[in-house]
């Protein structure tokens, strides 16, 4: 339970509500160990010598004390809800945030079903547990202790049979837990891999469709579905069996108190009262012991789901903020990779990127052109700090940017990423959606450049044309229009652009870069695309080839000294272009 124990520190706020809901309980139970003495009286004294005023009078008691015993009993329901649900809410939102501060290779360790799953279903696991805790955790045990200590007052020969039941209690609790907690790990395992095929299905519903692979995929899905219910049953199962041990325990225990107790009553060492007074002290022990199994059971479950919260919690994102990191300064865009060597897996992993040196000027405009894989993308993730070097240095302005605050970097850096991600809302917030306090007058100016002003225009509520999810409701090109439009609304001093105009025509493409390169204060730009036609007006081209630099300079340059640029814009632009100079 030392994972479930690690999160209580969630519960510090609603420490007072955490407080009041077992007091609350308390006095429940107080009330609750009352009645069976109350009962008693009523038929050892009253019955027993026909004294109706005093069962009247008791009788009236056992209602006012039922009645005070409701009253803490609903109160501490109230506050034990109050306080797991705020609970859950911090635990939910302190996960997200984790998630928010994770860089992109954690993020791709993790995976994004298996965060879901944590962020939903393993909260409320825990949240769960927390108010059962708080309302069970204190009535059990004092309804036990208490049941224990009254029914040895009542009758301490009957009490032998309690200690001799107890044993047997004891050992179906500590087996049921310990194969219990494993099972329930592996439960929310399975119920991972049930997310993350759903996630991969509603994001590639278009590809499926298209090949006609919706039964392979239904078949995929089922085969999951059913690992999961099956690991589910087996817990079930596991679970259910702890309640038929303990209800035979409960009337082994019944059957007992009532055979020996009618022989005490013959023999005049014991009333009936006491009898009927020990009965129900027995039963609200066992029925509490029973309560405590269930309590375990629950723990154990969100004991599995606390310790996949934790994992991600106690994730040390592999890019931070250096504890002396330095503010950014006014920036000219000037970029320099010295000696960069990168690897996704760590300095023992096969390397993406090899000893890649250059320099960008402010202000220039570079292409970085290669073959898939041969690195492209990952080279510019270096410049905001999606990933770190794992050899080597990226500088801007002379400093190295791993001594800067990644939120500065990136608020100096604008990447619009090859995957266009946009969100539900208005195209108007989706442009501004990195400065939200842009004018309409700034955003309209953004989608100019970006040559999305025209189809905007043309939509119904033009910039209020609400974005479905993912921008399902604009085609391709529109969406990287938007995405461009989105990264210049802040005047960056740095733009990357990776690969962004794939779904974008070549026409309307050569007038987004006309127009990048004729805005005030164009700022640095780097290009990464695989089309030759996206970089022939550059500063300058650097050629990549499996993770190193091939060749550098303008594009009639490289025509002469680079054959591995002629043969690409060959395959592209023709013969006769590749062998001209």
């Amino acid at each position: 339970m030392q994972s479930t124990r690690r999160l209580i520190g969630f519960m510090a706020p609603y420490r007072v509500w955490a407080l009041v809901a077992p007091a609350l309980m308390a006095l429940e139970v107080a009330m609750d160990l009352a009645q069976p003495r109350l009962l008693q009286r009523i038929v050892d004294t009253g019955i027993a010598n026909q004294d109706v005023p005093l069962v009247l009078q008791t009788l009236a008691i056992m209602i006012g004390v039922a009645i005070v015993g409701a009253v803490g009993g609903v109160g501490c329901t109230i506050y034990a809800t109050r306080a797991a649900l705020a609970f859950g809410a911090d635990v939910r939102a302190g996960l997200f945030r984790q998630v928010e501060r994770l860089s992109f290779s954690d993020l791709a360790r993790l995976e994004t079903g298996r965060l879901v799953t944590r962020l939903t279903n393993d909260v409320d696991q825990v949240q769960e547990a927390a108010a059962m805790l708080l309302r069970i955790l204190v009535r059990a045990p004092l309804l036990v202790v208490g049941s224990l200590i009254m029914a040895v007052i009542t009758s301490p020969r009957l009490s032998l049979l309690i200690f001799a039941l107890s044993p047997l209690l004891i050992a179906t609790f500590m087996i049921v837990t310990g194969r219990a907690q494993k099972l329930f790990g592996v439960v929310q395992d399975r119920l991972d891999r049930v997310n993350v095929t759903m996630l991969e299905n509603l994001a590639g519903v278009r590809v499926i469709k298209a090949f006609v692979r919706s039964a392979h995929e239904v078949s995929r899905f089922s085969r999951t579905n059913d690992d999961y219910m099956h690991e589910t049953v087996r817990a079930a199962v596991l679970v259910a069996t702890i309640m038929p041990i303990m209800m035979l325990l409960v009337n082994l225990g019944t059957v007992g108190v009532l055979w020996w107790g009618g022989l005490l009553v013959q023999s005049g060492d014991v009333h009936v009262g006491q009898i009927l007074a020990f009965v129900n002290y027995l039963m609200q022990m066992l029925a509490s012991l029973m309560m405590v199994g269930m309590l375990v059971m629950r723990v154990s479950r969100a004991d599995a789901s606390a310790e996949r919260i934790l994992a991600v919690l106690d994730t040390e994102p592999a890019v931070q903020d250096a504890a002396d990191a330095e503010p950014l300064r006014e920036i000219e865009g000037r970029i320099r990779f010295e000696d960069v060597s990168f690897s996704y897996d760590g300095d023992g992993g096969e390397p993406v990127l090899r000893d890649v040196s250059f320099a960008v000027e402010p202000g220039e405009s570079v292409g970085i052109i290669g073959a898939t894989g041969s690195g492209k993308s990952t080279l510019v993730h270096l410049i905001p700090r999606f990933y770190d070097v794992t050899v080597g240095r990226v500088l801007l302005d002379g400093q190295d940017v791993r001594t800067l605050r990644q939120d500065d970097l990136r608020r100096v850096t604008a990447t619009v990423l090859q995957d266009t991600v946009l969100f539900t809302g208005t195209i108007r917030d989706n442009i501004r959606y990195a400065c939200p306090d842009a004018s309409d007058e700034r955003v309209e100016a953004a989608a100019r450049v970006a040559q999305a002003h025209e189809f905007i225009s043309t939509l119904p509520e033009g910039y209020d044309t609400l974005v479905g999810q993912r921008g399902v409701n604009l085609s391709g090109g529109q969406k990287q229009r938007l995405a461009i439009a989105r990264a210049l609304i802040c005047e960056p001093s740095i733009l990357i652009m990776d690969d962004c105009t794939s779904a974008v025509d070549a026409t309307t493409e050569a007038a987004i870069v006309e127009a990048l390169g004729s805005r005030p204060g164009a700022g640095t730009r780097l290009v990464i695309t695989h089309r030759v036609g996206s970089v022939l007006g550059a500063d300058r081209i650097v050629v990549l080839d499996r993770g190193a630099i091939a060749a550098q300079g303008s594009h009639a340059e490289l025509l002469a000294s680079s054959p591995i640029y002629r043969e690409i814009v060959a395959s592209q632009l023709g013969t006769q272009e590749a062998t001209h100079v």
